[in-house]
């Protein structure tokens, strides 16, 4: 609608769209805008069904209200089953109470085509570079991501590859027992420290390159210095989210 010139502000607070802009423009709650989602497990109930998964996906059969018990030091069946009764309730499983081992873990299905691939936070010394003292554990993966059998992963620390996309924190895999080439973005052992950088030769000088111009170029002679390629970087995984408690542990009384 064109107001006329001579009309000023007066006009414009006679719109008949003044209403929809003072709607549009009037403060809200944003609780408001958040949809309903079904009741947050607490702390213990989450370690429970995590167990309930796990153990389900070792022995292809559940636990038994004593198996829990023993699992997180709760002397009280009543206690177990007490859990079991607010984790079906809430909707993360179905119980049969006249059995021992009565539980149905909804929408669970045994994963297949997946693949458990080591995860090492230390590098050993010397040959072999992967010793399973320094196994943290596994990340299970689609085989479909996962290129050969010996893969395993390793965690970056530090910022020395941003600008090729790799960040603190990421978990990068590693495929090694393959021919590697200059430009290759290489996870390599010097001493017990693993890096990951972009591989070059240069005189028959191993140079490290890093992805970041705050960061030095470093050349190593691997016939005086404790060098060692451990393979290619192929694929890399990064969480927004991290769970680090240790789960199996006692529960709070």
């Amino acid at each position: 609608m064109l107001l006329p010139a001579d009309d000023g502000p007066a006009a414009v607070r006679d719109s008949p769209w003044d209403s929809v802009l003072e709607a549009r423009l009037a403060p809200y709650d944003t609780n408001s805008l958040q949809v309903h989602m079904p009741e947050p497990l607490t702390p213990t109930e989450r370690k429970v069904y995590h167990y309930l998964l796990d153990f389900l996906t070792e022995h292809t059969y559940q636990p038994s209200v004593r198996d829990i018990g023993r699992q997180f030091q709760i002397k009280s069946t009543k206690t177990v089953s007490e859990l079991l009764q607010s984790l079906a309730r809430k909707g993360y499983i179905e119980r049969d109470p006249s059995r021992s081992r009565g539980v149905h873990l909804l929408g669970f299905q045994a994963t297949r085509r997946t693949q458990p691939v080591p995860y090492f936070g230390r590098i050993a010394a010397g040959e072999p570079a992967l010793i399973p003292e320094h196994r943290l554990g596994f990340i299970t993966m689609d085989r479909r991501f996962v290129p050969s059998e010996d893969c395993f992963f390793l965690k970056v620390m530090g910022d020395s590859m941003v600008e090729r996309g790799l960040f603190d924190g990421d978990y990068v895999l590693i495929q090694p027992n393959v021919t590697l080439e200059d430009g290759d973005m290489v996870a390599a052992r010097i001493g017990e420290e693993a890096t990951v950088k972009t591989l070059t030769h240069r005189n028959g000088m191993i140079a490290l390159m890093p992805a970041n111009p705050d960061e030095p170029v470093r050349e190593y002679d691997p016939r005086t210095e404790d060098i060692a390629l451990l393979g290619r970087v192929c694929s890399v995984f990064r969480a927004l989210h991290e769970n680090t408690d240790a789960e199996s542990s006692p529960l709070p009384d």
